[in-house]
């Protein structure tokens, strides 16, 4: 536990504190996978954070002095990341397709490589002007849901979970994008509430680490709702081989399925070998996101189902 009080002391300008931060994060060993990429872009988000002050805050004034209880403020943040906890559960917000979200322990932080999809309108494997209703399956705090809200100006989206704590904070979201007219909340499993329901794209984000990668996660991930949100068997496909199996029948004839099952991509693979997964090559990096259109899934069927009871 750091003495804040004497350090803010030594402490006095923003620059410092930022300096300061980065190396002892670096001493921490902290896991940077959830958020910025860098021990030193955690320390400046942060700082600026701490003194509502814009991501995009100039440099120029990064030699103001702050007042002690400016450096206290920020300090007592750094000593909440030093014990592990991510940036985004400090400050209640991450970014996600360049918009802003709330987040708590209650869902996931937003990191998922499908943001790159959405900006681009999921082309060129869709005509957006085709587009009319979309499902974020597994939603969290629906992020991807609202993401494709913006994208797809004309479309409505739901965007359906599990957890009702994970829909209180979908919840917060919706209000504070204004969506409420666009983007339905729906609690269900999978696909279990969403009986005759039909969707030109399907998209998900679901729980997908397998029980050997659970236990190797850095101390950041203990906080995140692992047992609801990251879980997922054996193989880390207890919920992406029944959707495969669903997906068809919620699909419209030229739609399209798109799901993020990261490290489990091989594991897939493997038990479903004779599946033309189309695995999507990110230019800002990510990986584990497969693409498959309607008329696949159909004539895949019969292999998801072999799949899902073996």
């Amino acid at each position: 536990m750091i003495n804040k009080r004497e350090i803010a002391h030594d402490l006095v300008t923003l620059r410092d504190l930022i300096r300061w931060g980065t190396s002892q994060f670096n001493a921490a060993e902290l896991s940077f996978t959830q958020g910025m990429p860098t021990a030193i872009d955690e320390a400046a988000y942060l700082c600026l954070s701490a003194l509502h002050l814009p991501p995009d805050f100039s440099v120029e004034y990064f030699d103001c002095v702050l007042t002690m209880e400016e450096r206290l403020h920020v300090l007592d943040l750094f000593q909440q990341r030093i014990d592990h906890k991510p940036s985004a559960y400090i400050t209640n917000e991450s970014w996600f397709a360049g918009l802003s979200f709330f987040v708590d322990e209650r869902v996931l932080i937003p990191r998922s490589p499908i943001a790159e999809m959405i900006q681009q309108q999921f082309s060129p494997w869709i005509y957006p002007d085709q587009v009319h209703n979309i499902l974020d399956l597994c939603t969290g705090s629906a992020c991807i849901a609202i993401a494709c809200a913006y994208a797809f100006e004309d479309a409505c989206i739901d965007a359906s979970d599990i957890s009702p704590d994970a829909l209180a904070v979908a919840e917060i979201n919706r209000q504070n994008h204004a969506l409420q007219e666009r983007v339905n909340l729906i609690e269900s499993n999978l696909f279990d509430a969403l009986a005759g329901k039909r969707y030109d794209i399907i998209v998900s984000n679901p729980p997908y680490v397998s029980e050997q990668e659970v236990k190797q996660l850095p101390a950041e991930f203990d906080f995140e709702p692992g047992s609801l949100a990251l879980a997922a068997g054996e193989q880390g496909l207890d919920l992406v081989l029944p959707l495969l199996l669903k997906a068809r029948e919620h699909l419209t004839d030229e739609g399209i399925l798109v799901v993020e099952v990261g490290y489990s991509q091989a594991a897939l693979e493997q038990v479903l070998p004779e599946v033309p997964f189309f695995w999507i090559e990110f230019e800002f990096g990510g990986e584990g996101v497969f693409l498959l259109t309607a008329k696949q899934l159909e004539a895949h069927q019969a292999d998801f189902e072999r799949a899902l009871n073996t």
